[in-house]
């Protein structure tokens, strides 16, 4: 392909102009992305180090761990590799700020100023050589109009001769001189590229070898790695034998361990018949929705020593059976006493209607407790004459006589350990009388214009009205005698009210 001097000028004049005004602003471009490349895996290299202490930590908690040891010790073993690789990553990235990014820098700054001189330098040169031979040819042109004129024909060719020459030289000279420019120009050029390459490529054999260093590194260790979590169901064989001795117990009890008490073992008993007779005995049905009634009258059929009782008596006996941890006191015939179901005995007529759930029964029946607990005020239980099951009031019941001096006679467990209760305490609390509450005395005052006798009577043994029905009244209901709060009278008539005097300036003065 050939070409003439004028297109080949342009060629170089363009090459220089390539190399400043695409080149260098490329390479000032490059240098931005390679800061920012450069920040980039400085951020990973931190985050990767963060993230593999944190993965040397969790380490730390398997190695603790009996069955998780070797695994905690190849997590912390992991994390050093890869902080390793980390910091040979780190180093690779200081000689690519070393040797690419400062190179660059500093190349960029120089050839700016270098190519922009040597195409001024250049220009010149070929402007000054074209105006040379500009100006032998035109000398040529004169010379050769004389010589035609026929006069001294001799003395101008002479000299036409000259310029020829002269003209020919020059123009070989400055076809040399854009040669030789062009050449120059495209090798300044290629020079940078070539620069660009050697650098990456220098940048790429470090990267070459922190690869092969890796690799190896890794080839070494990740086998081991992958055995350690092969199987997550293996357990390791001490931990396998300490397992067995556990599953399979001697004869010899551990030490410190104390032997179970025979009451403990009375309760896993009844409470393994319990479960045997509930599996086959038929199905309770649904306690009703609606909460019991509660009669008004049920603490009268209550004597002072045994008030609260009869509505705690469910509790007491659930948490005597159900508490493992029963004091040393608790004997054997108190289990056996538990064993028994409790029979109440009806202190009201109750009808079912037309709710086949419910139990009927007329007062004075005796009833079997099925199920110990009290479900909003309904107990579940048999009729001893019928046979009939159902649900009923608590409030319409009480426990049965013997039911209630056995009650009495055991002794209620503390929520602190006890070791022993003599039977001098327990015949001490059997004779306690506890006083009658505060109200009853304005309730004998009362009733003492009526029945002086009868209150009086009532007042010190506070003793149901129950076992006297002979004495029962119009107000009477159910066969029992209402107390006068609850015939209408006034209870408070009988109290007396202090006078006191008060005024805008005191508090009231008892007198």
């Amino acid at each position: 392909m050939s070409r003439g001097p004028e297109e080949v000028n342009r060629l170089t004049e363009n090459t220089y102009r390539n190399v400043m005004e695409q080149f260098n602003p490329g390479l000032r471009n490059l240098i931005n992305l390679g800061k920012n490349y450069e920040k980039a895996v400085n951020a990973m290299i931190l985050a990767g180090k963060a993230y593999y202490d944190g993965v040397a930590k969790i380490g730390e908690i398997a190695a603790g761990s009996p069955v998780s040891t070797e695994l905690g010790h190849v997590l912390i073993e992991i994390s050093s590799t890869h902080k390793k690789l980390n910091e040979s990553l780190d180093e690779n990235f200081k000689k690519f700020h070393k040797e690419i990014i400062h190179e660059l820098e500093k190349k960029t700054e120089l050839d700016v100023k270098y190519m922009n001189a040597t195409l001024k330098r250049y220009q010149t040169e070929h402007k000054s050589k074209l105006d040379s031979l500009e100006k032998s040819q035109a000398e040529l042109k004169k010379i050769r109009r004389k010589s035609q004129g026929g006069r001294n024909a001799l003395k101008y060719e002479h000299k036409e001769i000259e310029y020829v020459e002269t003209v020919t030289s020059r123009q070989s000279e400055i076809q040399k001189f854009i040669a030789d420019g062009c050449k120059e120009a495209l090798l300044e050029e290629k020079r940078r590229f070539c620069f660009l390459v050697d650098k990456h490529c220098s940048f790429a054999n470090h990267l070459h070898y922190y690869h092969l260093q890796s690799a190896e590194l890794l080839n070494s260790k990740l086998p081991r790695w992958q055995e350690t979590c092969g199987d997550a169901t293996k357990v390791p064989e001490k931990i396998m034998n300490m397992i067995e001795e556990i599953r399979t117990p001697s004869s010899t009890p551990v030490s410190g361990t104390p032997q179970p008490s025979p009451m403990i073992e009375r309760s896993s008993m009844v409470g393994k018949d319990y479960d045997t007779l509930s599996k086959y005995s038929p199905k309770v049905p649904p306690a009703p929705s609606a909460r019991a009634y509660t009669s008004p009258l049920i603490d009268m059929f209550n004597n002072p020593a045994t008030v609260g009782q009869n509505s705690e008596r469910i509790k007491n006996s659930t948490d005597s059976s159900d508490d493992p941890s029963l004091p040393r006191s608790v004997s054997v015939a108190t289990g056996l006493n538990m064993m028994k179901k409790q029979k109440v005995k009806t202190i009201f007529p109750h009808t079912a209607g037309a709710n086949q759930t419910l139990l009927s029964f007329a007062q004075g029946d005796i009833l079997t407790l099925l199920i110990p607990e009290e479900k909003d005020g309904w107990l579940y239980g048999e009729h001893d004459t019928t046979k009939v099951r159902g649900w009923f009031p608590a409030s319409y019941t009480k426990l049965l006589e013997e039911d209630a001096k056995e009650a009495m006679s055991v002794p209620t467990p503390s929520l602190a350990p006890v070791r022993s209760i003599s039977t001098v305490n327990l015949s001490e609390k059997s004779n306690v009388v506890i006083p009658p509450p505060d109200y009853l005395e304005c309730l004998s005052q009362g009733a003492a214009a009526d029945k002086k006798a009868d209150v009086s009577k009532n007042t010190s043994t506070f003793k149901a009205p129950v076992s006297q029905p002979e004495a029962t009244s119009p107000n009477d209901a159910n066969g029992t005698a209402k107390p006068p709060f609850l015939s209408g009278e006034n209870p408070f008539a009988t109290v007396k009210l202090r006078p006191t005097v008060t005024n805008d300036r005191s508090a009231p003065i008892i007198r």
